[in-house]
Order: structure tokens, then sequence, then C-alpha cells
């Protein structure tokens, strides 16, 4: 009989760490799965979670299985398939394969817990401007592929009534413990340069053209909290604050909590190969489902998450004045 555990795979993440945080906090007990230790410190961290060393792209199934049957969550997560540092050809394995030797363990398992799976919405594919994001899935990125062969694996398994499982697509995440390599990650790292003198520090980027659905880490969170504490199965529900935000305010954003001085220069520059998301210049999703079905609102607003992300970023704590 499955109780009030949680299996958060990938919980070591910028994602799982603030999802185990929040089970914990809801007072559900909490085992961190990942391959790489638990950081310390980490942004999310909370004394009610376990860590767990698993290798989700390695482990066989039949064993995975095994371990559900000893530890009974009564619900998992699956955080597994960040898109950051990952070259196309890493897509696959990374991604699709983990969900696919997930799915199969718990069709193998005696318990039966909820899955909650972490979908993108770049899963839809480019998004006409002006409008929302919405089916049918046509992504036309490596990493939208990817993930999208994964929402359908798990769809599939559900139907085939192997699995208890709910997906939330989840728009561009911001907030505490943001990848060094995203976007404000990037931005973050030059700030903390500055010495506390009247030269502005050098900000080059590409040029600011697009708009995205930004949400805070830690309302994605709750909203996986919700997601588990529902009876909804078999859906794909959107995860976002429901607008469009300009790339360049989000840095604004980062900017002015900052209190840094800025000249910030917009560069044309090749495309990288892999390591972001190059998908079109606009995204914005409906999270009246998400409300609807979920109970799920975002509570926090965009610089809510860059003030947190500022304030427990290392470098910025040493250096900023």
């Amino acid at each position: 009989m499955t109780d009030d555990r949680v299996l958060v795979l990938g919980g070591t993440g910028f994602v799982g760490r603030e999802v185990c945080a929040a089970f914990a906090a809801a007072g559900r007990r909490v085992i961190a799965a990942s391959r790489n230790p638990v950081p310390s410190p980490a942004p999310g961290n909370h004394p009610g979670v376990r860590a767990l060393r698993l290798d989700l792209g390695a482990v066989p199934a039949a064993r995975l299985a095994g371990l559900l049957d000893s530890e009974k969550p009564g619900t998992v997560v699956n955080c597994v398939g960040s898109i950051w540092g990952r070259t196309a050809q890493d897509m696959v394995p990374s991604i699709v394969a983990p969900t696919e030797r997930l799915l199969e363990a718990l069709a193998l398992a005696a318990v039966r817990p909820r899955l909650v799976h972490l979908g993108s919405v770049l899963e839809y594919g480019p998004v006409a401007p002006g409008t929302t994001a919405r089916g049918p899935a046509r992504p036309d990125t490596p990493y939208g592929q990817a993930k999208l062969a994964a929402t359908e694996a798990v769809l599939a398994a559900h139907a085939a009534g192997t699995v208890d499982a709910l997906v939330l697509r989840i728009a561009n995440v911001a907030g505490p413990g943001t990848p060094d390599i995203s976007l404000l990650g990037q931005v973050a790292a030059r700030l903390a340069t500055w010495d506390g003198g009247p030269e502005p520090v050098v900000v080059e980027l590409s040029p600011l053209r697009a708009h995205r659905d930004y949400v805070d880490v830690r309302d994605v969170a709750d909203a996986v909290v919700a997601a588990a504490g529902t009876s909804l199965t078999g859906r794909c529900v959107d995860i976002g604050r429901g607008e469009a935000v300009p790339v360049r305010e989000l840095v604004g954003l980062l900017v002015a909590v900052s209190g840094v001085p800025v000249r910030l220069v917009e560069t044309v520059r090749d495309e990288p190969r892999g390591g972001g998301p190059a998908s079109a210049d606009w995204m914005r999703v409906d999270n009246g489902p998400a409300g609807e079905l979920l109970g799920w609102r975002p509570r926090r607003s965009l610089e809510d998450a860059v003030r947190a992300y500022w304030e427990q970023y290392p470098r910025a704590r040493a250096t900023a004045i």
C-alpha cells in the first residue's frame, strides 16, 4: 500500500529542488533521486528531503520497479530532461529514453503511484505572435521534439492502463537556482563583476527580440503539488503566467534589482549549437485550465522571481555592493 511518500526524479535540478521543497513543506515525505549528489548549499533544499543516487538513464527497469515497490511512493514526479547544456544528439538519450524506462518500471511494479510528468511548452513548436499556444503540437527543435515524444509515451501508457499519469507543460522558468547557462544566468555573471565604481558593466547579448511566458520556479513547484493532489489523469495542462513578456524587460528587471550600472549591447551572433532553447520569438500559454482543473494560479510576479534569483546568486552576494 502506498503512503504519503513522493519520489522526485531529477530532484537536485533547477525545478526538481523546488518541487522537493514544496512537497516537504506540504508535509509529504520526499525522496530526491538524481545521478548527482545533492548540491550544498542549494536553493530549495529542505530537511524533509532524503537524497537517493539514481541514474534514470542507466538503471534497468526491473531494478527501478523493485525500488518503487520498496519505497512505495504515492506520487512519482518526473523532472528529468533539462534543456540546459545539451546538444541535439543528447536529447533522445537524456529525455525520451529515461521516460520510457520509468514507464516500463511503473508497468512492472506492484505499487501504482500517481505520475506527474513535466513536459515543456516547446512541444508546441512555433506560436504566432499575439496568439496562445495550443495543439496540435508541431515542435521544430530537437528539444521540443524529444519532450513531445516523452509526453506522448506517458499519455500512451496511461491510455493502455499501465500508468496513472498527468502531464504539466511548463513555460520558461525563472527564479532561485536559474542555471548559469540561461539568459538570466549569463547576465547575472556579468553583473556580479561590478566593483562598486561609477563605470557601468558592459553586458553583451544577442538581440533581445523574443517574447516569452516566464513563470517562477516556486510557482511551478506549487503546480506540481496541486497536480499530485487531484484525480485528474490522462491530460496535458499548461503551467505559465499567461503573459508573453519581452525578454528585454526580463533583463531590465534583473539589472534594476541588482542596482548595478549597466551598458547593454545587443550584437548579432551565430546561434549556438544546443545549450539553450532555440525557438520562435513568441510564447504564451493559456493558464486558465490549470486554475479550473488544478486550482492553481501563479502567485509570484516576475520581479519576485528575478529578485529571489539575484539575492541567492553566490557571486552576487560576494561582490555586488
